[in-house]
């Protein structure tokens, strides 16, 4: 995988993610891993298809409990419960942050189109990524941590 498809995602996550809660967060990035296909969820996980000149999905994975702070931080009021609008503020989080990292991948000549976020909420989750080997980039953010699986490959062009 190139590490142009890596880049995109840990610098949009941090923008966005600073620009929702309103301040700058402390985010250290952990130990790249390359892993495997299969894929065993968080308690949330939302998934986006990436299809172009690049194919595969991208994965944001965390605790119910950091999808809970990262929405009081957004709305500056606790969150206690894991309810509709925590998962449709962490599925559009997770869409934001896809698109501003496809930006930069098409400026690094990787036209993509995203797929709708889909969000998985349940621990033992197996996703699958096949035969697209992904990276797993750690986010230790002060209020909580953050996965992000990015398993694309570049489209074999035929002629």
């Amino acid at each position: 995988m190139k590490v142009e498809f890596i880049n995109p995602f840990i610098v949009a996550t941090s923008e966005v993610l600073n620009q929702e809660v309103g301040r700058t967060l402390n985010i250290v990035k952990g130990p790249l891993s390359y892993l495997e296909s299969s894929y065993t969820s968080m308690d949330v996980t939302v998934l986006i298809a990436v299809t172009g000149t690049v194919q595969g999905v991208v994965m944001f994975g965390m605790t119910e409990r950091t999808a809970k702070n990262i929405v009081s931080e957004m709305l500056g009021k606790p969150v206690p419960v894991m309810d509709k609008m925590v998962e449709s503020a962490m599925a559009e989080l997770g869409n934001v942050i896809t698109g501003i990292a496809s930006r930069e991948l098409e400026k690094a000549g990787f036209p993509c189109t995203l797929a709708p976020p889909t969000l998985i909420v349940g621990k033992g989750v197996l996703i699958s990524t096949i035969n697209i080997k992904r990276i797993l980039i750690p986010l230790n953010i002060e209020i909580g941590d953050i996965e992000i699986s990015v398993a694309l490959r570049e489209t074999v062009t035929r002629f």
